[in-house]
């Protein structure tokens, strides 16, 4: 009975241990890591690789002799000429072994091999440009749950402010010191903090929603994410420019590096559709041989059969030489598809690459106006932060009407928020500005 209260108690704690395990806070870099394992995009273009990877093996093996080996049984009925008229029949085997290789055909064989290299290193690529976009997306939906807590707790604030403000007036109006009206107006400013703080965690549920969803986790439920200190969070983005970030990212941005893959791939689809034009010259090599016998025939004195495989064995070697001459064009035509497939990917690497020199200037460019907001909202803050506290005291003995402190106080709230909209505003820029230098991704 000890033994059993023993395997229950070992197995509670267990389940235990393992919930307080799937309770504990995720950082960035946990739901980046688990994102790249659990996510199906990055699936579906591991399986692309393997593709590309058979192709490329396919291709390899092409360069190998092949060897084939047949066999036949036939049976053929009719007359035996110069002998009686009646029916007779045979019937015979074949087998033959063969071989044959390419010696030269125009490059082509080399050229594909090549060809299909770019192509795999490109699906290399594409999956780093799927972990890249991933990897963005969970930090923005990482700052913005962190961006929505501190809002929460702002408009937690304002509400306790409104609350405290409540019951200081309603003494005050009990007193017949402030008439009644103003305990009206501040009711109407804590119902107004009150909604203001549903709508702030409900913004917190949906961007706990979002995050989830992009870790494919079926429920926010329990889902928690660890809180780092960004209090003293400061970048120097006089240090950084533009074009020296764009230098860097297009050197190691896997669009760009994707894109030039396939630049390559299409000039040597090129050079394999040039090679049309060229002779092919292949060498072969067979052995066979044959047994056959008639049926019914009483004066046949046909070799036994391995007597016939052995005497009517024949082998040969040979050159196959193969000349283009006229073949309606295609070859041509296959040239001239393979110039405007390498012309739309060059367009296409200089596509992507202006559309990344656009999205970092856009980074840079927000980055430099989150970070004026941010010190000026800090500045306003302060000032803001006077201004009320001077409103509230005058308020309490009753020297400003509820209007002009539900105003200060209003002022207030609207600032604090600017302030934490700058100030994750520039933590993800700058972060985005860092990822395309090369830095990973980390609070």
């Amino acid at each position: 009975m000890q033994k059993k209260y023993s395997l229950l108690f070992f197995f509670i704690l267990t389940l235990s241990s393992f919930a307080s395990k799937a309770q504990e806070p995720w950082t960035l870099e946990q739901c980046i890591k688990y994102a790249f394992d659990n996510n199906i995009q990055i699936k579906q273009q591991m399986l692309s690789i393997k593709k590309s990877e058979g192709t490329l093996f396919q291709s390899k093996m092409g360069t190998l002799p092949n060897l084939n080996a047949t066999a036949d049984h036939s049976y053929e009925f009719g007359r035996l000429l110069g002998k009686d008229s009646s029916k007779l029949g045979s019937q015979s085997n074949q087998f033959s072994i063969s071989s044959s290789v390419n010696l030269f055909n125009g490059l082509q064989t080399v050229n594909s091999i090549k060809k299909n290299k770019f192509d795999l290193l490109a699906t290399l690529s594409d999956v780093e440009k799927v972990k890249n976009n991933i990897a963005l997306s969970i930090a923005s939906a990482y700052l913005q749950i962190l961006y929505s807590e501190e809002l929460v707790s702002s408009s937690n604030r304002q509400v306790e402010l409104s609350k405290m403000q409540v019951e200081r007036t309603n003494v005050l109006v009990k007193a017949g010191s402030l008439p009644e009206g103003n305990l009206l107006e501040i009711e109407a400013q804590l119902a107004g903090d009150e909604l203001q703080l549903v709508n702030a965690q409900n913004q917190r549920d949906l961007a706990y929603l979002t995050l989830t969803q992009y870790l494919d986790i079926k429920s926010p439920e329990g889902f928690k994410i660890q809180k780092p200190n960004l209090d003293n969070f400061e970048t120097k983005l006089v240090d950084i420019s533009p074009n020296g970030i764009f230098e860097s990212a297009q050197q190691i941005m896997p669009q760009i590096i994707g894109t030039a893959y396939r630049v390559s791939s299409s000039e040597k689809s090129l050079k394999i559709a040039k090679g049309g034009y060229f002779p092919s010259l292949n060498l072969t090599a067979s052995y066979g041989t044959r047994y056959s016998h008639y049926i019914n025939y009483e004066w046949d004195k046909s070799d036994p059969f391995n007597s016939q495989l052995r005497n009517k064995a024949t082998t040969s070697i040979g050159f196959r030489l193969s000349i283009p001459i006229f073949n309606g064009w295609s070859i041509r035509n296959g040239i001239t598809n393979a110039r405007i497939s390498l012309d739309k990917s060059r367009l296409d690497l200089e596509n992507e690459k202006n559309i990344l020199y656009k999205d970092i200037q856009q980074a840079y460019t927000d980055a430099i106006a989150a970070q004026k907001k941010l010190k000026a909202t800090q500045k306003s803050l302060k000032s803001l932060e006077e201004a009320f506290r001077y409103s509230e005291q005058k308020f309490t003995v009753g020297l400003v009407t509820s209007v002009e402190y539900t105003t200060a106080k209003t002022k207030l709230s609207k600032s604090e928020t600017d302030l934490l909209q700058a100030k994750y505003e520039l933590i993800f820029k700058s972060k985005i500005l860092e990822f395309y230098k090369g830095i990973p991704l980390n609070l």
